[in-house]
């Protein structure tokens, strides 16, 4: 048994049942958003068009709306129409929606006019489909929004009550409760494996609050803003938590110490970047891969992958894919000891592979599965040290990158801060570098960042 099912050991192997179906609740209400906006804008336009036009529709009109529902759809994730609020707030819905479609709109139009085609438009049938589509989207929006408020009033979002040492307020016991000690849970940031433990249990849920003793308030503080999920602290004062805001769980006040830093739609947009430069370089990249991985079997014994645990996304392990660049025997399984410019342990290939960064190809098969993203922070081997201390004891802050799905590449590697962690600010500019990274992401960053990796693939650093 690994250590990471050791980790484990003990908790539910399915998630509660009414946990569950309201998550899956969730996703399918966003579907049903998403293809009801489409069934609007086709029902609309085609109102119009009959009305002025019976009969059958063109195959060119056809084509021309798909068009128009892809760059709505588009615009839609963009402007967060198809967010979770949307679902039961529905000012908020309805807002976003219109500002959706006159965007989509004036997109359209100016499409038109730059081709030259308005005289060939028919314009009381567009005119008329305008109206229908929006009065249709506007309406739809309503009743979900009405459905889910009677349905689920205001448990949509899942909720975990973790009892450490704290007093349980009455207005849990309507929501999942885990009692830390009976679960053998605790707030250790020393202890990689708790954390995987802790992160293992709270993705099954959108919210978790902590009741805990005031002494332990500030631990699982810090645990929480690595954790990817928005998570709470039962408590009367705010401390030196660094609260994000105060929210009330049945008239008893609790403190927001964090938040997953990429809503729904930009972790769409980010898995959806990682998936279409991916899956076609890795097709690309296949038979070069191949021959790699037969020079190093010829030219050392052992497997062709190197397989090291490393910290990800929420505080959840999983293991990372290399090119075997050193002996089987000699291997550091824990990353305590950094590679150096006259390391033995490193065969001749791997000397090579390791310089240009061709190492590090088989993470993309981690991208693939989800572990990681193409940019992100790098994770680290649990072992690792800066100097003769671990990362995470160098600065609290370390757990907070983990908010995000580990790298291939990152802001840190783009300015040249990679290699051997000699010493403690060699590890102290890279979370510098990480931190920026969270708090400033946009799709087009990850865009820049991939462009400058290219840049660095053969640098000084790397050996």
């Amino acid at each position: 048994m690994s250590k990471i099912d050791l980790a484990i050991q003990g908790y539910p192997s399915r998630t509660p049942f009414a946990t569950a179906a309201r998550r899956s609740a969730k996703v399918w209400l966003c579907l049903t958003v998403i293809g009801a906006d489409a069934l609007a804008l086709i029902i609309g336009f085609a109102i119009g068009l009959q009305v002025e036009q019976p009969g059958s529709i063109s195959g060119d009109v056809w084509t021309t709306l798909a068009g128009v529902l892809l760059v709505h759809a588009g615009i839609s994730f963009q402007n967060q129409a198809y967010s979770t609020k949307c679902l039961t707030s529905a000012l908020q819905s309805v807002r976003a929606a219109l500002v959706s479609a006159a965007a989509t709109l004036l997109l359209f139009f100016l499409v038109v006019f730059s081709l030259k085609v308005t005289g060939t438009l028919p314009r009381f049938a567009l005119s008329l489909g305008i109206v229908s589509s929006v009065v249709l989207i506007v309406s739809q929006r309503l009743l979900i929004c009405q459905f889910v408020r009677r349905t689920y009033a205001n448990r949509l979002h899942t909720e975990l009550v973790i009892v450490d040492g704290g007093n349980v307020p009455d207005a849990c016991f309507g929501s999942d409760i885990v009692d830390a000690g009976a679960m053998a849970l605790r707030s250790d940031l020393d202890d990689p494996y708790m954390l995987n433990r802790l992160g293992t249990l709270l993705r099954h849920y959108d919210r978790v609050v902590i009741s805990c003793t005031p002494d332990r308030k500030y631990e699982w503080a810090q645990v929480l803003k690595g954790a990817n999920i928005q998570g709470e602290i039962v408590a009367p004062e705010i401390g030196e938590l660094g609260p994000l805001a105060v929210h009330q769980l049945g008239g008893v006040t609790t403190v927001v110490v964090s938040r997953g830093p990429l809503n729904l739609p930009d972790r769409a947009k980010k898995r959806a970047l990682d998936i279409v430069l991916t899956v076609p370089v890795l097709i690309f990249l296949l038979p070069f891969l191949l021959l790699v991985a037969l020079a190093i079997k010829l030219d050392s014994p052992g497997p062709v992958f190197f397989r090291q645990e490393r910290m990800g996304r929420g505080n959840r392990i999983f293991h990372i894919l290399k090119f075997r660049s050193m002996r089987v025997e000699t291997s550091d399984s824990d990353g305590t000891r950094s590679a150096s410019r006259t390391d033995d342990r490193i065969t001749r290939i791997g000397r090579l592979i390791r310089r240009t960064s061709i190492d590090e190809l088989p993470q993309l098969i981690n991208v693939l599965f989800g572990e990681m993203s193409l940019v992100g922070p790098r994770p680290h081997a649990l072992g690792s040290l800066a100097g003769d201390e671990l990362f995470w004891r160098v600065d609290r802050q370390y757990w907070l990158r983990h908010a995000l799905k580990p790298g291939i590449t990152g802001l840190a590697q783009v300015r040249g801060f990679r290699g051997a962690t000699e010493h403690r600010r060699d590890i102290v500019n890279r979370l510098g570098a990480d931190l920026e990274y969270l708090q400033g992401w946009s799709l087009w960053r990850d865009v820049g960042i991939l462009a400058k990796t290219a840049q660095v693939l053969v640098h000084k650093n790397a050996y």
